[in-house]
């Protein structure tokens, strides 16, 4: 299965930060996001990433996998998330970055969207009221024509007859189609990718 809209299908199951960019390889947005060459010595598993996060050995060091999705380069976190405050970094050059985090222990999930060195728009998924960043609106019609929020800015959506998965994917599904996002299942899950430890 390929696009995101399977990130939260199960509420526990999502735990582990994306961030994509456009305009950049798999092994340059690993050096952007300060992996270090060679610090993994063969590509990992899923769960061998999380094991290796995991080992004493790596004290506080994060591991990243990434890999190609379209015309996307993609990196997963593993370990503490860092990649929020080197979005805009990553960004340079005329890159387009995006992120998305479960914050598993302090909900809700968050988006951000950096553009050549610039946060352009940032919002909880599930509390897209608030919004932040140079261009707040930037994705203000496609989050009305979605039905997540009114012309007006408020929430559209009954939030004590869906779920909060249910909610969710109405804006993930946005994001999928507005920036043509994927992310590979099978391959995330289930093969090795090039991994890096993050310092």
């Amino acid at each position: 299965m390929s696009g995101i809209l399977w990130l939260p299908e199960e509420e526990d199951d999502w735990r582990d930060a994306v961030v994509w960019a456009w305009g950049i390889t798999a092994p340059e947005l690993a050096a952007r996001l300060g992996g270090v060459p060679d610090s993994v010595p063969a590509p990992l598993t899923d769960r061998e990433a999380m094991a290796l996060v995991w080992d004493e050995a790596c004290d506080d060091d994060a591991v990243i996998r990434v890999g190609q999705a379209g015309s996307w380069s993609f990196a997963i976190e593993y370990g503490i998330p860092f990649a929020g405050d080197r979005l805009a970094a990553v960004s340079r050059g005329g890159v387009e970055a995006l992120r998305l985090d479960p914050c598993v222990d302090h909900p809700p999930s968050m988006f951000s969207y950096a553009p050549d060195e610039v946060l352009v728009c940032g919002f909880g998924i599930g509390e897209e009221v608030w919004r932040w960043g140079t261009h707040p609106d930037f994705l203000l019609a496609e989050l009305v024509d979605a039905g997540v929020l009114t012309a007006a800015g408020e929430y559209a959506r009954d939030a004590i007859s869906e779920s909060s998965v249910e909610r969710d994917r109405h804006t993930l599904a946005l994001l999928e189609t507005r920036f043509g996002l994927t992310l590979p299942r099978e391959e995330v899950e289930g093969q090795p990718l090039p991994a890096y430890l993050v310092r």
